[in-house]
C-alpha cells in the first residue's frame, strides 16, 4: 500500500468520526423586529413633538435597556443558526440604536449633531448589504430597507438641523414600526404553524426552509462558516 492510499484511508477515517451537531433555534427575526418597533416609535414621538424634549432621556434609556440587547440577542441567534443576513442586519441595527440612544443622553435636549448625521447616513448605506442579500424573504428585506431609509432621513435631519426633515423621519419611523410588527407577526405565525398565515413573501432560496426536507437543507453544511477550517 502506497502513501496515497494511506492518506486517503486516513481522511476517510477522519470523516467517519466527524459529527456536525446542529442546535435547533427559533427564528430570531420576530424578536428583533418587535424590539425595532419599540425604538422607532419612541424616537418618532420625539421627532413629531408627541413627546416633549424633556422625555428624551426616558426614550433613550428604554432603547438602551430593551431594544439594543434584544436585537443583539437576535443577531447572536442568527449567526448561530448560520443565517448571516439576520445576524448582520440585527447587529447593525442594534448598534445604530445604541449610538442614537447614547447620543441623545449626552446631548442637550432638542439639539442636532452633524457628526451623528454623517454616521447615520453611513449606517443607512450599510443596511443595504443585508437587505439585498435577503431577497428571498421580501418582507424581511423591506424592513431592513425601511430601517436604512429611516436612518438616512434622520441623518439628514441631524446634519441640517431641519425641522421638516425631522418630521419626515418621524413619520417614516411610524411606518417602519407598522412594517416591523407585521413582519414579526408573520414570521411568528409561520414558526408555530398557525392555521392563519400572513404573507411574508418568501421566494427562491427563502422557500427552502419550508419546502425542502432535512437532507436537502443540510447539503453543503460542511462548508458553512464555523464548520469549515477557515471562515
Amino acid at each position: 500500500m502506497n502513501d496515497t492510499d494511506d492518506g486517503q484511508r486516513t481522511r476517510s477515517e477522519q470523516l467517519e468520526i466527524t459529527r456536525i451537531v446542529l442546535r435547533p433555534t427559533g427564528n430570531p427575526l420576530p424578536l428583533g423586529f418587535m424590539a425595532l418597533a419599540v425604538a422607532t416609535v419612541g424616537f418618532s414621538c420625539l421627532q413629531l413633538g408627541i413627546l416633549s424634549t424633556a422625555e428624551e432621556s426616558t426614550v433613550a434609556l428604554a432603547v438602551l435597556v430593551l431594544t439594543v440587547p434584544l436585537q443583539l440577542l437576535a443577531a447572536i441567534i442568527g449567526f448561530g443558526a448560520r443565517d448571516p443576513i439576520a445576524g448582520t442586519g440585527m447587529a447593525v441595527v442594534s448598534g445604530v440604536w445604541a449610538m442614537l440612544a447614547v447620543s441623545t443622553l449626552t446631548s442637550p435636549p432638542g439639539s442636532s449633531s452633524p457628526a451623528l448625521g454623517v454616521l447615520l447616513l453611513t449606517a443607512a448605506l450599510a443596511m443595504v448589504v443585508p437587505a439585498l442579500a435577503a431577497g428571498g424573504k421580501v418582507v424581511a428585506a423591506a424592513v431592513m430597507i425601511g430601517s436604512g431609509v429611516r436612518f438616512a432621513v434622520t441623518g439628514v435631519a441631524e446634519f441640517t438641523g431641519s425641522g421638516a426633515w425631522e418630521t419626515t423621519a418621524g413619520v417614516l419611523g411610524l411606518v417602519l414600526a407598522a412594517m416591523a410588527l407585521y413582519a414579526a407577526l408573520g414570521f411568528v405565525l409561520e414558526e408555530v404553524d398557525h392555521p392563519v398565515r400572513l404573507p411574508v413573501l418568501r421566494r427562491g432560496a427563502g422557500l427552502k426552509p419550508l419546502r425542502d426536507d432535512l437532507e436537502e437543507q443540510l447539503e453543503g453544511v460542511a462548508r458553512s462558516a464555523g464548520v469549515r477550517q477557515q471562515l
